[in-house]
């Protein structure tokens, strides 16, 4: 019978062999943690944000609640009742109407409501007028061809994009108000003391709606522009630091922590076009308030958001590098690591600083600092994606590697552009040096 062999591992090597485990363990834990708090802080800002959001959303619901009340005692209460009769209810249909949860659109639509009364009102007590003095058969056709005519023009008005962006609501009301004041005075003999009655009624509600909508916890279509604009800079430096993260992070940490966080702002913002847009426009109504006086620059919001846009489309063309079968391998990687992290670095620290820029109104050094350093950083990384430094791509090694180099120069390029752009808004702005 052969004899059972006893190998006894010397204590040294099994304490070696411990010790060893114990980083493994410890990185898997780190990795964790980190992720659950990345996701923590997110899930915290998010809520923060929605329950910000909830507040301005029971505040204006509180505000239409008032001022319904207040419009409402024109027919609650006799004396006012007495000397504006039925015509309260016009009043009434206004707060309705022009209230907005915007204090540049509460004001957009109210002087939009206002000028299309006043002008729908008086051409159509005009072609009421002159119907009733030619009286006879004559004057229903003589309304039928001036609804005709009034209702065509204005409609082709609302047609033209220029018109329709910002003054829609007012053609709409003058067709409305136009056609209501000169048929119903077919009916009537006191055409204009009706329509006087009913644009002082209007103007009631309007004043009502100014009066709560702007002192009364106003929501600013200004400040809410401005705010999203530099948040857009914080998600995209954000999202370009973790791109880099992810993508000279090993395997194993990428199969398990893959995830769309780092892109999932960047899918937001290309869906801002329209919100920005539809605040700027409000925001040209708006008053002085706070950091922004009158005549202030939105438009160039606007053209910092299309540069936004065509940013963030570029990072996210980088998730196909991430997330492509065909990876560099890991001494290619360490070849370019440090000039990428380096070039990610650039990138998010230039859009952090773009971004508080903007926020405290204040000129950044874009010229002296920025820039060249940007170009400097683009420079450097021009040099890795040379013949020498690709070596042999039969494999496509040195392919995929120069996609990703490209990707992050074509970056670099957009943020000098979006660099120039802020420098534009500094100026048109006059935003403040020190």
């Amino acid at each position: 019978m052969g004899s059972a062999v006893v190998v006894s591992i010397p204590e040294e090597i099994q304490d070696q062999r411990v010790t060893d485990d114990v980083p493994v363990d410890q990185n898997k834990n780190k990795n964790k943690t980190a992720a659950i708090n990345k996701f923590r802080n997110l899930f915290d800002s998010t809520r923060d944000r929605i329950k910000k959001q909830d507040m301005k959303k029971i505040f204006h619901s509180i505000k239409l609640g008032i001022a319904l009340v207040v419009v409402s005692l024109l027919y609650l209460l006799n004396p006012l009742y007495k000397q504006v009769g039925d015509n309260a209810m016009w009043a009434i249909m206004t707060v309705i109407v022009v209230f907005e949860f915007y204090a540049g659109a509460t004001l957009s639509k109210g002087l939009n409501r206002g000028l299309g009364t006043i002008f729908g009102g008086g051409l159509g007590c005009f072609a009421g007028s002159f119907a009733q003095d030619v009286g006879g058969d004559a004057c229903a056709s003589i309304i039928g061809v001036s609804v005709f005519i009034f209702g065509g023009i204005a409609t082709y008005l609302r047609l033209i994009p220029s018109i329709k962006k910002k003054y829609d609501y007012g053609v709409m009301i003058s067709i409305l108000t136009f056609n209501l004041v000169v048929v119903s005075g077919m009916r009537e003999e006191k055409i204009m003391a009706i329509a006087r009655e009913r644009l002082s009624t209007i103007g009631m509600g309007f004043a009502v709606c100014i009066f709560i909508n702007l002192l009364i916890f106003p929501a600013w279509a200004s400040d809410e522009l401005h705010h999203s604009t530099v948040q857009s800079f914080h998600n995209l430096a954000n999202s370009i630091e973790g791109c880099m993260e992810d993508y000279f992070s090993s395997t194993d940490d990428k199969k398990k922590n893959k995830s769309d966080a780092s892109f999932s702002s960047c899918k937001a913002i290309l869906n801002t076009k329209s919100k920005e847009e539809s605040l700027a426009n409000f925001a040209k109504w708006e008053p002085w308030h706070g950091k922004f006086g009158l005549n202030y620059p939105w438009n160039r919001y606007l053209q910092i958001g299309e540069v936004l846009r065509e940013l963030a489309a570029t990072v996210l063309s980088i998730k196909g590098c991430l997330q492509s079968p065909r990876q560099p391998t890991s001494g290619m990687r360490e070849a370019i690591k440090e000039a990428c992290e380096m070039g990610g670095s650039s990138i998010a620290w230039a859009l952090k600083e773009l971004g508080e820029g903007i926020k405290n109104v204040k000129r950044c050094q874009i010229e002296g600092v920025i820039v060249p350093k940007l170009k400097l950083v683009r420079q450097e990384m021009s040099g890795l994606i040379t013949p020498s430094k690709l070596g042999v791509i039969e494999n496509g090694d040195g392919l995929a590697m120069a996609s990703f180099v490209f990707l992050v120069m074509e970056i670099l390029e957009k943020v000098e552009e979006l660099a120039r752009e802020v420098e534009e808004l500094e100026e048109a702005g006059r935003f403040r040096t020190t």
